[in-house]
């Protein structure tokens, strides 16, 4: 790890992203001058001074994200060659406080606390062992905090596993690599969302696992804030705490209006605080009826069906034990929808109609697509999100799920009344997008993988040595209940398997409504949000 290795190169990145900023510069000071910008001709000078800008922000961010690369090389390699001076026989006493030696002197140097020089040493060490973060840090394809996610999330898997969510993510050759937007054009919040589930579906220990150790491990804590507030915070199973979160929200919802002055965000900690202590509230007692909020939970067939354990998904949450999304399905929890998975591929199937009118579901199709507001960056999961033509009617856009997606009421408004654009949707994908000045975001796509299937049912070729003993399509004795599914052993391979198509009327398949429907009109009568107005009058 020397100079005339791999930190040369990144010098030599750096000292270019440096070149680029100066000719930046330059170009904008020479706008400034009278003379040039009168011969620029057609140049538009404020519209290219306005690029310049932005230009001039990609390149720092790309320059910042190479000297953290410059810097987790030299904390690692300052640990590295520490422990190299090390005499060979120390005892693990001395060796340890070498290492703290170390943190501490990185700490002074770079005037920060002993335990952030910890964290940076140990994070520094972790993204120089997987090459390729590494190498995307050096070129400022990702900045420091996707390189810190990756760190993280690696954390208690062997090198196998570490290697191999490295690659999904960074690898576009590996198998069943990551889709759409690249990790540095995901905002860090989004991104760890992605590897998170990643690293949840491939944890060589079950997630029901390590989620009992997180229930052994909750807690409430306190904290005391300035100007006489204070934080509060619980740490709660997944499912537990989404109630809670989804249920004070269309509370929120239920009591606004003409004369509530208090925004949605006051009003949560609000009735938080008036369910905890009801009249003792300084804020007074919320009484109100409680609105359904629905989330959806996504969970692949077989998982359902208890044949085997892989997690689902909570809208709004991330992945949960399998476990915990059937008891949500099955003793019918007011607030959770159950969205099948196909068995195929993890694309998901129909959305369960019980408890749904027909529109209702189209809007919860479009929810359950896009996973979020669609315009980059954004991270409003919520049902306030409204539904917006990607091609307005009156530019013949047609009313169909392939022109349909979610925007949060503020890019909404910004959709309408700027030159943002979006790409056009499909029934399965959400859209990218291009700004003003041009610059296109990819989409954020799912990635989707076939779920597990069990091993009884699949062709004998791609079944574990330890179920060749089974017969084709026989489950063995820890089976139950499986022959309500009335699937035949195929004799070729996944691809070969008949479409999965439950022969349900509770079902619905958004394919089969023509454009000229009623129901479309009466579903953009309304929108995913409580608030009027903006799909009739701005799609």
């Amino acid at each position: 790890m020397g100079i005339s290795g791999g930190l040369g190169a990144v010098l030599e990145g750096v000292r270019a992203s440096v070149a680029a900023l100066d000719a930046l510069v330059l170009e904008d000071r020479n706008l400034e001058h009278p003379a040039l910008s009168a011969a620029a001709g057609d140049i538009d000078v404020l519209q290219r001074r306005y690029e310049l800008c932005l230009g001039r922000l990609e390149v720092v961010a790309r320059l910042e994200a190479q000297l953290a690369a410059v810097k987790a090389r030299d904390a690692a390699e300052c640990l590295g060659l520490q422990l190299a001076m090390t005499a060979p026989d120390a005892c693990l006493q001395d060796r340890t406080y070498a290492e703290m030696s170390v943190v501490e002197e990185i700490a002074g140097v770079l005037t920060i606390s002993s335990a952030a020089a910890g964290a940076l040493v140990d994070q520094s060490r972790r993204a120089c062992s997987l090459p390729p973060v590494l190498e995307a840090l050096s070129t400022g394809a990702v900045s420091w905090q996707h390189a810190k996610i990756v760190a993280d999330e690696t954390e208690g898997l062997d090198a196998v596993g570490a290697a191999a969510l490295v690659a999904h993510f960074f690898d576009p050759d590996a198998p069943n690599p990551a889709r759409g937007a690249a990790p540095g054009e995901l905002v860090p919040s989004r991104f760890r969302a992605k590897v998170r589930s990643w690293r949840e579906r491939h944890h060589p220990d079950s997630i029901g696992k390590r989620h009992a150790k997180g229930v052994t491990d909750r807690r409430m804590e306190y904290s005391p804030d300035r100007d006489g507030m204070a934080w509060l915070s619980l740490y709660l199973p997944g499912d537990t705490a989404c109630a809670i979160w989804n249920r004070t929200t269309a509370t929120a919802r239920g009591l606004q209006g003409p004369d509530e002055t208090r925004t949605l965000t006051q009003l949560r900690p609000d009735i938080a605080a008036s369910l905890l202590l009801g009249a003792g509230n300084p804020a007074g007692p919320i009484k109100t009826p409680t609105p359904k909020a629905d989330v959806l939970v996504t969970v692949p067939v077989f998982s359902l069906l208890g044949l085997t354990d892989e997690p689902a998904t909570l809208d709004g949450f991330g992945p949960i034990p399998a476990f915990m999304a059937r008891k949500l399905v099955a003793d019918g929890a007011h607030s959770f929808y159950r969205v099948l998975v196909d068995p195929r591929d993890g694309a998901p199937l129909e959305i369960g109609r019980t408890n749904y009118r027909l529109t209702e579901t189209i809007k919860q199709w479009i929810r359950m697509r896009d996973g979020k507001c669609t315009f980059p960056g954004c991270t409003n999961r919520t049902p306030d999100n409204e539904i917006d033509h990607g091609t307005a009617w009156e530019h013949g856009g047609s009313t169909g799920i392939s022109n349909l997606g979610q925007l949060c009421p503020k890019h909404h408004r910004l959709k309408h009344h700027s030159q943002w654009a979006p790409d056009p949707t499909t029934t399965k994908e959400p859209p990218g997008w291009t700004s003003p000045s041009g610059r296109h975001y990819k989409p954020e796509h799912p990635d989707r993988e076939q779920p597990h299937w069990p091993q009884w049912l699949l062709p004998a070729g791609l079944q574990s040595p330890e179920a060749k003993g089974l017969d084709a399509g026989v489950p063995d004795a820890t089976c139950s209940d499986v022959h309500c599914l009335n699937i035949r052993c195929p004799e070729g391979g996944l691809a070969d398997l008949p479409p999965w198509e439950p022969d349900n009327d509770r079902y619905l398949d958004l394919d089969d409504i023509p454009p000229d429907d009623p129901l479309w009109e009466e579903f953009f009568a309304g929108s995913l949000a409580l608030t009027p107005g903006w799909i009739g009058a701005e799609c």
